[in-house]
C-alpha cells in the first residue's frame, strides 16, 4: 500500500513541475549553456567533470554541473562536492523529490541543453530531468514518456563510466549539423 501512495505522489510531482518546453536535437553552434548532471558514486566524476568544464568552455558554452551524492556519509566524512551544485540524500522527502530550492536551482538556468549521465534510472533522476526546462536533452537511458531526445546506451558488453559516456556524447556533437 505505501509503495502505491509513493508511486501516486511521484506521478502527481511529475505532473505538476515537469516542464512542458518543447524539446529536440540543436546543434553544438546553437547551444549557449548546459546542465549536466553528475552520479558521485561513479568512480570517473572528477574526471568527467574536468573534461566537462573544458568541452564546454573551449566553445563558450556555460555549463553547470548538478551532483546527485545520495550515499550515506559516514560520521568524519566529508561532502567531496560544493553543496549549493548537489543534491543530497537529506534533499529528498520521503518519496524522492528534491526540496523545492533544489528544483528551483535545477530549472531555474534554462539551459539549451540537460546531459543525464546517471548509469540507473531512479526517482531523482528521473524527476531532475522532466523538470529542466532545457531545449535539448541527452541522458543514458530513455525514461517513461521518451524524456530524452538522444540516448546513449552503455554496450551490451561493458558499463561505461561517466567520463568514458561523455566522450560518446562529445563524437556525437560532431555528428549533429
Amino acid at each position: 500500500m505505501l509503495e502505491g501512495v509513493k508511486n501516486l505522489l511521484r506521478r502527481r510531482s511529475l505532473k505538476k513541475y515537469a516542464s512542458t518546453v518543447p524539446t529536440g536535437i540543436l546543434p553544438l553552434d546553437r547551444i549557449r549553456s548546459a546542465v549536466v548532471l553528475l552520479d558521485v558514486e561513479d568512480t570517473s566524476f572528477d574526471t568527467c567533470k574536468n573534461d566537462i568544464i573544458v568541452f564546454f568552455r573551449d566553445r563558450g558554452i556555460k555549463a553547470d554541473i548538478f551532483f546527485v551524492d545520495l550515499r550515506k556519509l559516514t560520521e568524519g566524512e566529508r561532502l567531496i562536492t560544493s553543496i549549493t551544485g548537489t543534491v543530497l540524500k537529506k534533499d529528498l522527502n520521503w518519496f524522492g523529490r528534491p526540496s523545492k530550492e533544489k528544483i528551483a536551482q535545477l530549472s531555474e538556468p534554462e539551459p539549451d541543453l540537460l546531459i543525464s549521465l546517471f548509469p540507473k534510472n531512479d526517482f531523482p533522476g528521473e524527476f531532475m530531468a522532466k523538470v529542466s526546462r532545457a531545449r535539448f536533452k541527452i541522458g543514458r537511458e530513455q525514461l517513461p514518456g521518451n524524456t530524452f531526445d538522444l540516448v546513449i546506451k552503455d554496450p551490451a558488453d561493458k558499463q561505461y563510466s561517466e567520463a568514458e559516456l561523455f566522450r560518446e556524447i562529445v563524437k556525437f556533437f560532431s555528428k549533429i549539423r
